[in-house]
């Protein structure tokens, strides 16, 4: 009778156990796994981390805007706290939305409109998440949304985790993030607009650092599944430049102003 040694009835033991192990690390059920709020993390770190986010008061981005023939520029202009306004500007015309915190307002000059009008509540739902400088992931439990991972996904060839975040208002967006960079991929918005769902995607891409932060310089939008798309590129991002917070506040009409004049 052969007698084995301990080092080979270790290895005997061994054996049918190591592919149990592999499976264990690599199974999504296992502790191993991220959660959510590591992902959200990491994506803040790839960003250039929640010191250098804070720290950001102002941002101003110019550039141009196409869709399919039309051409414009386009002009974003952010300040804290949860001050928008974004300008589309065409042959001299602007296209005006802006939020000063409480209240949503625009001019629309191409319809006819030339004096400031308040924005419906729905309206005004986009500019409120656009207002928000530091995007709502960021101490997304602070604002009042939900966060939940929701595995991975794929997007044009790239890994990508897929964050689901319920807004507080109600509307739901999934973050697809690059499993390597965890910077954004794609965005998918499922937003309540007068009683309908209306489901929009945003696509990122030509990250760029400015002044220790990574934002892209290219990004499109449209309806999903569309493939008819905005497409939006940064010529210009400035960071902690000086904003007045008149830019944001609604002006006052023509007639407001013959009504009370000073």
């Amino acid at each position: 009778m052969k007698i084995e040694g301990p080092g080979i009835a270790l290895r005997r033991l061994l054996c049918p156990l190591i592919p149990l192990l592999v499976f264990l690390l690599l199974s999504p059920s296992t502790s191993f796994t991220q959660t959510v709020d590591e992902v959200i993390a990491k994506n803040i770190q790839a960003h250039g981390g929640m010191e250098k986010l804070k720290a950001l008061q102002s941002i101003r981005i110019t550039g141009k805007f196409t869709r399919g023939s039309f051409r414009a520029t386009f002009l974003q202009e952010n300040k804290r706290p949860d001050k928008v306004r974004e300008e589309l500007l065409i042959q001299g015309l602007a296209q005006i939305q802006s939020y000063d915190g409480k209240t949503g307002w625009q001019i629309s000059p191409f319809g006819g409109r030339k004096d400031p009008e308040l924005m419906s509540q729905d309206d005004v739902k986009s500019l409120q998440i656009d207002a928000d400088i530091d995007g709502p992931m960021v101490n997304y439990k602070e604002k009042g949304h939900k966060a939940e991972l929701v595995g991975h996904d794929s997007v044009e060839g790239t890994d990508c985790y897929k964050v689901k975040l319920t807004l507080k208002n109600g509307d739901v967006r999934y973050y697809f993030l690059d499993a390597d960079s965890f910077l954004e991929i794609k965005i998918e918005n499922q937003s309540n607009i007068r009683g309908a769902v209306v489901f929009t995607e945003n696509y990122y891409g030509d990250y760029e650092q400015v002044n220790g932060l990574y934002f892209p310089f290219a990004f499109e939008s449209g309806q999903k599944g569309s493939q008819e798309r905005s497409k939006f590129t940064v010529e210009k991002l400035e960071v902690n430049v000086p904003l007045a917070d008149s830019l944001f506040t609604m002006p006052v009409t023509k007639a407001e102003a013959k009504a009370n004049p000073k």
